[in-house]
């Protein structure tokens, strides 16, 4: 017999959403392992999360594009400095970029680096989807830099940018920096990259 009353439903996140996390977590997981990317299966990463194959593949097609969601789930775009100076902006930035190392899964990303040669298409997707729109909002800071006037007029803005992040991140993730290491990297390459006084 009915009652006409519509059945409770459970406060929380919806299924799929859960599945999603459930699927995102557990590929990290595992890239983050020793096995790195060659360890990261459709089969590994149904069974890491309690959720089928089926499950998976009707979200990603492969493995590669899987990761990079997962990557992307993590590595957030760079926010948009708002100082009003070139030396501000570069100082949120590399600050930022610092402040990523900290994170759980910061030995994804050198895993997927460290795969590159054996997986190319794979590093390919994760240069365009992630790591170039966050190289982006550093080529336009120092691109405005040098249209003000406050950077030198014939600086490679790739240059100025592959320094700043290479000296954020060079060293393994979960290693501390310094207190005032972003400080001292943006002051160094402003040294070299700031427009001659005089």
């Amino acid at each position: 017999m009915t009652t006409g009353i519509a059945p409770e439903r459970r406060a929380g996140r919806p299924r799929s959403e859960r599945a999603e996390k459930a699927i995102v977590d557990a590929t990290l997981d595992l890239l983050a392992a020793e096995s790195g990317v060659a360890g990261v299966t459709m089969e590994a990463v149904a069974a890491r999360a309690g959720v089928g194959k089926t499950t998976i593949y009707r979200r990603w097609p492969n493995k590669e594009t899987l990761i990079v969601h997962a990557l992307a789930a993590v590595k957030r775009p760079l926010p948009e400095p708002s100082s009003g100076s070139v030396r501000g902006d570069l100082l949120e930035l590399a600050r930022a970029l610092g402040a990523e190392r900290k994170r759980k899964h910061a030995k994804c990303f050198w895993n997927v680096v460290g795969s590159a040669e054996k997986y190319p298409e794979l590093y390919a997707r994760y240069r365009h989807d992630i790591i170039e729109p966050r190289r982006a909002v550093i080529r336009a800071v120092l691109g405005r830099g040098v249209a003000a006037g406050e950077l030198r007029a014939d600086l490679d803005l790739e240059v100025g940018v592959t320094m700043l992040v290479g000296s954020l991140t060079s060293k393994p993730p979960g290693e501390a920096l310094p207190a005032g290491y972003a400080e001292a990297v943006v002051d160094a390459l402003l040294r070299g990259i700031g427009a001659p006084s005089g």
